[in-house]
């Protein structure tokens, strides 16, 4: 079985944009070539501290699409206690895409990329991450089985055949050529699927950096799905994260700015980061303790209430009133 989807996957490669030199056929294909700056070992698997999102696809930068990904990862990180550290929204655009998983493979020890893994010409995150770190791209046999298995073509292909070559297979192939380094485990250290029933995988590069699909639904739960493989190399195995205690005060920023910048001196060795978030058009700002010791932010919590003269609130903009005057002042964030 894998001989002939090998054969069908070379037959059908040869006109796809920029795999033409790739041979599904021969897993032992030579890599894209690559820079010498691209990583020969994988990062090491150690406690998870640090994260960064990199989301990539043109249609975000044009405006077409909206980004909610990345605040989705950002709220998942925060859950687990790790601290996000970057995001970037970049093209699909190889040289970008190279130059951005190298940099965040080396300074972030969990990486998640978005978007640029279907069936078209320009989603190229497979390819371009391939040739990042000198892998070859290999048709991943499970993989396809799992999409045969559970996917179902389009009605507008009423005549598709898994078995006859055809422009719509050839796409589909695209989704399974997975940048591999075959001298290491394949199974869930390469490639995790997430769920029984869902065959898209998480193809893990350069052992941190994990490849997700853009679209919202299906990135929202594979993430998810991840959440078992990390908590056992998160610093907080039981997964209870970061906690934000949230106070609303009337002062502007200015009139509270002295108070909190010695509260952060203070607190910066426990952990704890002091935020100020003005609320424009409103008639309460924000200020936010965050960090690990939960206990120590609440022994803090009466002395900052009365030093802006506001309290505590589980959400921001809870005690907001609606002004019915338009003539009633609102305060600014100055």
């Amino acid at each position: 079985m894998f001989r002939r989807l090998s054969l069908l996957a070379k037959h059908l490669s040869k006109p796809l944009p920029n795999y033409s030199h790739l041979s599904a056929a021969n897993p032992k294909s030579s890599p894209i070539p690559s820079s010498p700056m691209a990583s020969a070992t994988p990062a090491q698997k150690g406690l998870i501290h640090t994260a960064a999102c990199l989301v990539i696809g043109d249609e975000v930068l044009g405006g077409k699409t909206v980004d909610t990904n990345s605040a989705y990862f950002a709220k998942f990180c925060f859950s687990l206690g790790i601290n996000l550290k970057r995001i970037e929204v970049i093209a699909d655009d190889e040289d970008e895409i190279v130059e951005a998983v190298r940099r965040m493979s080396k300074n972030y020890d969990f990486v998640v990329t978005s978007g640029g893994i279907g069936p078209t010409h320009d989603d190229i995150t497979y390819q371009s991450i391939a040739k990042a770190f000198g892998l070859p791209l290999v048709l991943h046999d499970e993989s396809f089985q799992r999409m045969r298995r559970l996917s179902k073509p389009h009605k507008s292909q009423a005549n598709f055949d898994w078995d006859t070559p055809s422009a719509a297979l050839t796409a589909k192939l695209r989704m399974v050529q997975l940048p591999l380094e075959e001298s290491r485990p394949i199974k869930d250290e390469q490639v995790i699927y997430v769920q029984d029933d869902l065959w898209v995988p998480v193809c893990v590069v350069n052992g941190n950096i994990h490849i997700l699909p853009g679209v919202p639904r299906l990135f929202q739960n594979i993430l998810d799905g991840l959440k078992p493989h990390i908590l056992p190399r998160l610093t907080d195995p039981n997964g209870k994260g970061i906690s934000r205690v949230l106070i609303s005060t009337p002062l502007p920023e200015s009139g509270i700015a002295e108070y909190l910048t010695k509260l952060a001196a203070k607190v910066e060795s426990k952990g704890i980061k002091v935020g100020s978030y003005p609320r424009w058009g409103k008639q309460h700002n924000t200020v936010t303790l965050v960090g690990r010791d939960l206990e120590y932010i609440m022994s803090l919590v009466p002395e900052v209430e009365k030093a802006v003269e506001g309290h505590r609130v589980k959400v921001e903009g809870e005690d907001e009133q609606e002004e019915t005057d338009p003539n009633s002042p609102r305060i600014l964030s100055s």
